[in-house]
């Protein structure tokens, strides 16, 4: 006599969080109809699941199944990844961190560097031009 399990639930979600170690929390979205409106609204559900090997990072869609309790919150266990995420989160916000950054430093130096340098010019441009009227009224005299 076999003993069956019965049916674990399966939900696929995306890593929102991976700072814990060998734990991750998945974002499991739903739609769910409103009982006296009909509309159709997104309803989320944070899942603590277990990850053995540190695997997951955040922004991958991973497959969770239930599992017995594992510790206060973690009732799940990550079965698989099914997509690893394009640009990890971290990564992208340091690119742009440095991307705005070095932007800023450019538009300083570069507004810096025209704003003295354009009255020069202009003073040295006049004063050209000045001499040479000069130059013409004198000889002309």
């Amino acid at each position: 006599m076999s003993q069956s399990r019965g049916k674990r639930k399966v939900f696929v979600g995306v890593v929102v969080s991976d700072k814990m170690d060998k734990t991750v929390v998945v974002a499991v979205d739903r739609l769910v109809r409103h009982p006296l409106y009909k509309k159709v609204v997104r309803k989320t559900s944070k899942f603590y699941a277990h990850d053995e090997s540190n695997e997951c990072r955040v922004g991958d869609i991973v497959e969770i199944m239930e599992t017995r309790p594992l510790s206060k919150l973690k009732r799940w266990r990550v079965v698989r990844i099914v997509q690893r995420a394009k640009v990890p989160l971290t990564v992208a916000r340091e690119e742009v961190a440095e991307e705005t950054e070095e932007q800023l430093l450019e538009e300083v130096l570069t507004a810096g560097a025209k704003t003295p340098e354009q009255p020069e010019q202009e003073n040295q441009e006049t004063e050209g031009q000045k001499t040479s009227s000069e130059q013409g009224d004198g000889s002309e005299s």
